[in-house]
């Protein structure tokens, strides 16, 4: 696949999923916090930002869906117009990095799963992130199996809450990702208490914050 990016005539592009067998198995959310803490310095922020918008809406139409280029733009704050538009330049960067790639005249594929830095993009990053980057490599070397299912399924369930989805709704999305139904209710629950309970903080929080002065019926 071509990995420059020729914008189409109209304003929009047609995305779908590029599937990859090794990469979907290892790789890693674009939403992720491997991402944010290691993709981002190599990325930018305009593209990991994009390439965040595009994840989720994958997620919610998997086939494939329209995104229109200016609405898009001015919605990250990259606006602009031209081929050098910072927007432009975040969508040439996914094909640089093959995270995307033009398949045909107004189609583009776009990787779900980022993969892990390879040595020559680590070498990049300041030294005390490399550094972070080993501990993390360390950590999950050392951790069972299980326990990364269980991590990263927890992780999927929290953001389709936050998404909007509900506790049933988020247990049958795990299952058709193929997690263990066991792993699904178990993760669903986890996250259903914490999210509920993030909510109800900042309600708590919002009761709780004094009103400004001059402000009210009192005021009035």
């Amino acid at each position: 696949m071509p990995t420059t990016l020729v914008l189409p005539s109209t304003d929009s592009l047609h995305v779908k999923p590029w599937p990859d067998p090794v990469i979907d198995r290892v790789g890693h959310d674009p939403r992720s916090a491997y991402v944010e803490q290691f993709w981002l310095g190599i990325l930018g922020p305009s593209t990991t930002w994009l390439l965040r918008r595009v994840a989720a809406h994958l997620e919610a139409t998997p086939a494939g869906f329209d995104l229109p280029l200016s609405d898009t733009a001015r919605a990250l704050g990259i606006g602009g117009d031209g081929a050098s538009s910072p927007f432009v330049r975040a969508l040439g960067r996914c094909c640089q990095f093959q995270l995307a790639a033009a398949e045909d005249d107004g189609v583009l594929v776009v990787r779900r799963k980022l993969p892990p830095l390879n040595r020559r993009q680590l070498a990049r990053l300041p030294e005390p992130v490399q550094a972070q980057h080993q501990r993390w490599q360390d950590t999950e070397l050392a951790t069972p199996p299980v326990e990364k299912l269980r991590r990263r399924s927890r992780c999927l369930a929290l953001s389709l809450l936050e998404l909007g989805e509900d506790l049933e709704a988020t247990e049958r999305q795990l299952l058709r990702w193929r997690f263990h139904p066991a792993l699904c209710r178990e993760s669903a629950a986890w996250a259903w208490e914490r999210h509920s309970r993030a909510l109800n903080e900042a309600q708590h929080a919002s009761e709780a914050a004094p009103v400004p002065v001059g402000s009210g019926p009192a005021a009035a």
